[in-house]
């Protein structure tokens, strides 16, 4: 009964988007606020449904029922009760739930918090958000069903994959599901721009805070994913180029352009038709990563679905989308003349070259993730396009991309000179250069990772600089430098500090490349020197979890005769799926990591039997996910700014204009 409640709440659903596509859009054609009004409460009514059909999902998991389908192929009874919860989205049918949930929450916040917008702006928001809803919903129920029945019954599931039996992959999902929807949201107001051909610095005032809490919520989720496949892939890398990798990092680059071209038209009420056609592409990209993910076109851990026919589907809904919001923009773009003038030499030109650069970035992991598709396609013949292509292609276009980013925030608004730049930041260039020389020195001559610290180095000190100068440090007294940093916006703040966690993040980054690792067969009671340790294999002994069974190493790593730490890594066998997973045991003291990796047995030539072990030495790699974690704290902090939160005309000015439209007194 609960699951034909969910379903049936699912088709609630998809009637209610109908609606929220089709009366707000009439009523702001017509100029009738009684259609209008109708958009909020769609939307919420459209959250309760889905919310009702998620929640009963969940709950088919939980209990184990066994007549649905979608618990049969990914749940099991003996699977702890964490991963029933999460399982839930652990599969193709349940993550379309889970989407289609945030993005109807995404709708209710715009209704909620979307009081002071234009009533017009507002519904045309809210109907092309319902237009997205009902794609979605429509295909979950027509081509992935989540509730679809079986009979007889099986005594028990499949169980889920067993890679995604992890507390790294429950998160991740759901972390990129907002930062790809939120992306929707900031696509809904390029579009209604576009309907009403009007953008202004109250249209950008709304489309930043949803670009950077979009943008928060998609870093935190790579950074997961990333840190996911580090320590349970056991490879011993955090990023591949896996085209699923790039799928999600594609959004991410555009959208960190969106979210700086939006304080332009905020501010400068200029880069209007650039900052609509970001708003259109980023969201186009998080549909493309979904049609990636599950149209079958590739063989990746990260895919959902194998079915060419919801590949089919999916790329209708993009073209759709896409397309009728490309062919839109090319109607009224030409209609939206910027209207502040600055010259190249500005915080507006440092935007624009960071805007070039992001996007060229975009371009080459773009073109190098889907030309050997399209190769194959037409030609049948099959490549790969690896690390070497991304790291020689993109690194010269990052280089000059961390530069301006310690620059531009100094830069004044409208026209600038490059000299008192060049002055304040003199001291943060010889933290850089001097970085560079001793990662050189100590790094044995290796070029690329001495830059990359280089390059961290100066993000730090750079953000270090633009709070100092905002706080008048050198200026003033120190007492005044200090209460004046206490009184900065915390949007300022928030910059400073997303621009020091990348440059943390570049840090680890350059560190592991200077990691070293050793492969070795080592029998019980076996010792090998690696990275100034001794490590010693005590045993490999059998051991029961929940619901797997494991072959578990005990390594003691001593320094100087003493043990310094214990380490156990192991391999685990599921029977319900008949997989086997690596676990890596890693030792970090956040400026290094010890990562250890067990492999297979198999007996010595003494005939006594061997493990084989695989040794990282990692210098910095937990900075990587440390960097990242800033970077979205900084976003949370510019959020959490009033100013950039509500938006801009007051509700006084709002009404007074919508008074004049109609032809009323004020």
């Amino acid at each position: 009964m609960i699951p034909e409640i969910g379903h049936f709440a699912l088709i609630m659903a998809l009637m209610l988007s109908v609606a929220q596509s089709v009366l707000p859009l009439w009523g702001a054609h017509r100029g009738d606020a009684r259609l209008m009004a109708t958009a909020s409460p769609l939307a919420f009514a459209g959250l309760v449904a889905v919310g009702v059909g998620f929640g009963a999902l969940i709950w088919s998991f939980v209990v184990n029922d066994t007549t649905v389908m979608n618990v049969v192929q990914n749940s099991h009874s003996a699977k702890p009760l964490i991963y029933k919860i999460t399982g839930t989205w652990g599969n193709h049918e349940g993550s379309m739930v889970l989407w289609v949930l945030t993005l109807a929450i995404c709708a209710a916040a715009v209704a909620g918090f979307g009081r002071d917008l234009p009533s017009g702006l507002k519904s045309r928001v809210l109907a092309v958000m319902g237009m997205i809803s009902l794609g979605f919903l429509a295909f979950t129920l027509f081509t992935s069903n989540p509730f679809d029945r079986v009979w007889p019954p099986p005594p028990d599931g499949q169980g889920l994959n067993p890679l995604l039996q992890d507390i790294g992959l429950a998160i991740h999902p759901p972390l990129l599901y907002v930062g790809y929807v939120g992306y929707a949201v900031t696509f809904a107001f390029a579009v209604a721009a576009l309907i009403e051909g009007r953008v202004d610095a109250a249209w950008g005032r709304w489309v930043r805070p949803w670009s950077l809490a979009a943008w928060a919520f998609l870093t935190m989720g790579i950074a997961i994913g990333s840190w996911w496949a580090y320590y349970e892939l056991g490879w011993g890398g955090f990023w591949f180029w896996d085209p699923v990798e790039n799928a999600s990092l594609l959004p991410w680059l555009v959208g960190a352009a969106l979210l700086h071209s939006a304080i332009v038209v905020e501010k400068r009420e200029a880069l209007k038709v650039w900052t609509v056609l970001l708003a259109l592409l980023a969201f186009a990209l998080s549909l493309l990563g979904t049609f990636l993910v599950r149209s079958g076109v590739l063989n990746s851990v990260h895919s959902f679905a194998s079915d060419p026919a919801r590949g089919v589907f999916i790329l209708g809904l993009l073209a759709v989308y896409v397309a009728g919001a490309f062919a839109l923009f090319a109607w009224r773009a030409p209609a939206m003349a910027p209207q502040g003038v600055f010259a190249p030499l500005s915080r507006e030109g440092g935007i624009v070259l960071n805007n070039l650069l992001l996007c060229s970035i975009t371009a080459v992991v773009f073109v190098g993730t889907l030309y050997p598709l399209f190769l194959d396609l037409l030609t049948g013949q099959m490549i790969s396009v690896g690390p070497p292509f991304y790291n020689m292609a993109t690194a010269p276009l990052a280089f000059p991309l961390v530069v301006a980013m310690a620059m531009g925030p100094l830069m004044a608004w409208k026209r600038a000179a490059f000299w008192p730049v060049l002055q304040r930041l003199w001291w943060a260039a010889c933290i850089a250069l001097l970085a560079f020389i001793l990662a050189l020195v100590l790094g044995g001559w290796n070029a690329l990772p001495a830059l990359g610290f280089a390059c961290g180095f100066w993000l730090l000190a750079g953000a270090a600089v633009d709070i100092g100068d905002r706080s008048g440090l050198g200026r003033t007294k120190f007492a005044n430098v200090m209460n004046r940093a206490r009184h900065l916006p915390r949007a300022a703040w928030g910059a400073a500090i997303a621009h020091a966690g990348m440059g943390v993040t570049i840090l680890g980054i350059s560190g592991m490349g200077l990691a070293t690792e050793r492969l070795i067969a080592l029998p019980a009671g076996g010792t090998t020197q690696f990275a100034g340790y001794e490590w010693r294999l005590d045993h490999v002994r059998d051991f029961q979890g929940p619901n797997w069974t494991a072959r578990k190493a005990s390594i003691t790593v001593l320094r100087d005769g003493q043990v310094q730490f214990v380490m156990e890594p192991s391999r685990r066998f599921f029977p319900v799926g008949r997989m086997t997973t690596t676990e890596a045991a890693i030792r970090t003291n956040l400026a290094r990591d010890l990562y250890a990796v067990l492999g297979e047995e198999r007996d010595g030539p003494t005939g006594q039997r061997e493990a084989v072990l695989r040794m990282h030495h990692k210098p910095l790699a937990p900075w990587i996910w440390i960097g990242a974690g800033i970077m979205a704290l900084g976003a949370g902090l510019s959020l959490s700014d009033r100013r950039v939160r509500i938006a801009a005309p007051n509700r006084r000015r709002r009404e007074a204009e919508e008074a004049a439209r109609a032809g009323a007194p004020a």
